[in-house]
């Protein structure tokens, strides 16, 4: 787990830098981690932009469209009624979890968690994975951080 202890370093040294009065003791340990999808997600984005680079999470889950309302009946009790339903997003079907600009090149990176078991793309991935490549991109398959850790160091070299 080497990749993630420099990632905490890293994100040690900026938590100095900006409260520089505060004793070192007192600072919170970052804590990362690769075992669920949305840790390794956090992980990469942190370890990205502590580098000095660019990143953002792509958001493919729409909105919600909440149509209760809730009221007080005449005995007091509050009541809901209605309901909620979601509105598809505007995202490309099939786009990557994470959009980012390193040296200058567009790169987009799917989480694959391997602690969570998800292991393959579907159609609509597959699909985008080509478009980007064709058109000069960067897409990679992210499983673990040390993966991407490793993929990162050849790939600003």
């Amino acid at each position: 787990m080497k990749a993630i202890h420099v990632l905490n370093k890293l994100a040690l040294k900026r938590l100095e830098f900006r409260y520089p009065s505060m004793p070192k003791h007192a600072i919170p340990l970052p804590k990362y981690t690769d075992r669920t999808s949305n840790g390794l997600t956090k992980a990469v984005i942190d370890f990205i932009e502590l580098n000095g680079y660019q990143a953002e999470r792509i958001s493919a889950t729409g909105r919600q469209l909440d149509k209760r309302k809730t009221y007080t009946d005449v005995l007091g009790n509050t009541r809901t009624i209605g309901s909620v339903k979601w509105i598809k997003g505007s995202t490309q079907v099939g786009a990557a979890d994470i959009s980012a600009t390193i040296k200058g090149r567009s790169v987009k990176i799917e989480i694959k968690c391997k602690a969570t078991g998800d292991r393959y793309q579907s159609q609509g991935q597959i699909d985008y994975q080509k478009k980007i490549e064709q058109a000069g991109g960067v897409y990679i398959i992210v499983r673990t951080f040390e993966d991407f850790y490793n993929w990162y160091n050849n790939f600003i070299k």
